[in-house]
């Protein structure tokens, strides 16, 4: 009688099979992807003096100062071809470009200082507050809108209370007691009241070369302007008071539309909102300095920027 097999063993007497588990290693999960790094900042040497962003206020506004197709010549020589660009109201808009390439041209056309130059003709549209300014206008009460400062430090050779009521006296003013609340109030602005307040009847030219220039603002601020040009404040200037021009510019743009014309690279990146590259008299690029500085659109832009020319 043959033996019945026991329990575990299959019929055969071999092994039961059992299920073996599923060795297959499973397919590893991808990492998330790396988000894109952070643009840097623009490269700034005096990081308190950083610009800081356009007010709300200022943001959707339309723009303070237009140029759209606007070319100009010296004669025979065309200085500018075909300009358009827009500067937004309350804030800072630097223009570079190589010495010769027109950047100061188009500052002085904002205010038709450029009329002063013998055999100057204009083309297309240039518009202050939405107006344009190269037809039949008041060109003094333009001027008074659209202040200006030159490279040099300018004043008069007058006292230091001159210098400031010297456009308040032209468009009118005569009340000693008005002109005093104004020149103080100007001569606060532009950052210099505490230096010279005990001294207002004495000669400008005594001022040092950084507080001139302090006064020229101050003396633009009393006529209270709507734009500022200024066409490299600071190149004539030690650093500190290069600092100082520079501060004061980034506390007027709250009220103030500024422009200004600078070859100093460090300098824009520092005080400026918005950035225009010129190049022979042709606008190549504009955007804000963020986005100029650290991811231009043109190679020769960044050509510039990055001192490989100029």
């Amino acid at each position: 009688m043959s033996a019945k097999p026991t329990l575990g063993e299959g019929v055969s007497g071999s092994p039961p099979q059992v299920a073996r588990p599923d060795l297959t290693p499973p397919t590893p999960t991808p990492p998330p992807p790396t988000p894109p790094p952070a643009l840097p900042p623009p490269v700034v040497t005096r990081g308190e003096t950083q610009a800081s962003a356009p007010s709300d206020d200022a943001k959707g506004s339309p723009p303070r100062l237009a140029a759209r197709g606007f070319s100009l010549f010296y004669g025979r020589h065309q200085a500018l071809k075909s300009i358009t660009l827009e500067i937004p109201d309350r804030s800072v808009t630097a223009i570079i470009g190589p010495s010769g390439c027109g950047k100061s041209t188009l500052l002085r056309s904002f205010n038709r200082m450029n009329d002063l130059i013998a055999g100057v003709r204009t083309e297309g549209v240039v518009e202050v507050s939405g107006r344009d300014v190269l037809g039949a206008i008041d060109v003094v009460d333009l001027r008074r809108r659209v202040g200006m400062v030159f490279q040099r430090p300018n004043p008069f050779p007058k006292s230091i209370f001159d210098n400031v009521a010297f456009g308040l006296r032209l468009i009118g003013v005569r009340s000693r007691t008005e002109l005093e609340g104004r020149v103080e109030t100007s001569l606060k602005r532009a950052a210099l009241w505490d230096e010279v307040k005990d001294r207002l009847e004495r000669g400008a030219l005594q001022l040092s070369g950084g507080q001139q220039q302090r006064l020229c603002i101050a003396r633009c601020l009393a006529v209270e302007p709507e734009v500022i040009l200024m066409d490299e404040p600071a190149s004539a200037l030690d650093p500190t008071a290069t600092a100082r021009v520079e501060e004061l510019i980034l506390s007027l743009k709250s009220r103030y539309t500024i422009a200004i014309v600078t070859h100093n690279m460090q300098q824009a990146a520092r005080i400026s909102d918005h950035t225009a590259f010129m190049m022979m008299g042709e606008l190549v690029e504009v955007d804000t300095t963020r986005r100029l500085f650290t991811s231009p659109a043109k190679k020769i832009t960044e050509d510039y920027i990055t001192g490989r020319f100029g």
